[in-house]
């Protein structure tokens, strides 16, 4: 579009696809010719204030108000931009929630940076789950807050390799990179961060299980690792999978057809930044998780109910 010449193709292209774009007060396909005498509006996103382009993904939100969001983090989702990933993550798509609300919109908190708008904390790309964002500064700082001094409430559901031998145990060691291979996390004994994940047996299969993971601290492929480490690795996992944990021949392509971890944040509780009031959301998981539990035999360990508030 000739009009605005400050935009570069792409950007605009994405902004109409975003729907920021309307043509005498309607958004118009990408091919649509214009004539002359037609009123060309654009609505730059001010009121997220990053030079990110938005893109129009749809999000599952749970509730949100004046100060934040909760939604429901798909799998396979990057949560914000950085190597390797320019575009598709739950920021561009928050952008472009925030686009199509016009002057609905609130706003996402900047103390992350332009990259990071609103997130105060994530989900390792294959796991699905509950997550909490911030719409302004003071909500951000004040759940950041929530989250250094573990008092938020943080559980998974986790496929398992293997039958753990006790109903629960406490997995604790200090979490860094792995020495031999950087883009792993491994326990370390020096230049680690203490890491403390408690897990609990909720259905015991024959060579597969169901446990709930709870979380006292919150370091990158936690969950991930302390369980491998113990003896259980998450079955989909490839990054942290074992050679002596082998499927039944009965689900045995149903894992290798896996393309990621079978982990998902299953509740989420915290402290209303605004009221003080402790809130909960509990989800149910999505259906892959569900139809391999189901295949698997471990469908009685799986939540009945969902808990949004």
């Amino acid at each position: 579009m000739q009009g605005f010449p400050e935009h570069s193709r792409a950007r605009l292209q994405a902004l109409l696809k975003a729907g920021a774009i309307t043509v005498d007060g309607r958004v118009p396909k990408a091919t649509e010719r214009l004539s002359a005498g037609q009123r060309v509006v654009l609505i730059e996103p001010d009121a997220v204030g990053t030079e990110m382009v938005p893109e129009d993904i749809p999000l599952e939100v749970l509730h949100e108000d004046d100060d934040l969001i909760v939604l429901i983090k798909p799998a396979g989702m990057v949560v914000h931009p950085g190597a390797g990933c320019h575009s598709g993550t739950l920021v561009h798509a928050l952008l472009g929630r925030e686009l199509r609300l016009g002057a609905e919109g609130r706003g996402l908190s900047q103390i992350g940076g332009e990259l990071r708008p609103g997130i105060v904390h994530r989900l390792d790309s294959g796991t699905s789950g509950v997550m909490v964002v911030a719409r302004n500064d003071i909500a951000h700082r004040h759940l950041a807050k929530q989250f250094e001094v573990h008092s938020i409430e943080r559980r998974y559901l986790a496929v398992v390799h293997r039958a753990p031998l006790h109903d629960r145990g406490t997995c604790r060691s200090e979490l860094g990179r792995d020495p031999e291979d950087r883009l792993r996390f491994a326990s370390v004994e020096r230049g680690g961060r203490l890491a403390i994940t408690h897990w609990e047996l909720r259905t015991r299969g024959d060579r597969m299980s169901l446990l709930e993971c709870r979380l006292e601290t919150g370091r990158t492929h936690q969950i991930r690792v302390h369980l491998s480490e113990a003896g259980y690795p998450l079955v989909g996992d490839r990054s942290y999978s074992r050679r002596d944990c082998t499927p039944t021949a009965l689900i045995r392509a149903r894992v290798e057809a896996l393309n990621r971890p079978l982990l998902h944040a299953w509740v989420l509780g915290f402290d209303h930044p605004r009221t003080g009031e402790r809130v909960r959301f509990q989800v149910r998981p999505p259906d892959d998780f569900l139809e391999f539990c189901q295949a698997a035999g471990l469908s009685s360990g799986l939540p009945e109910e969902e808990e949004r508030g």
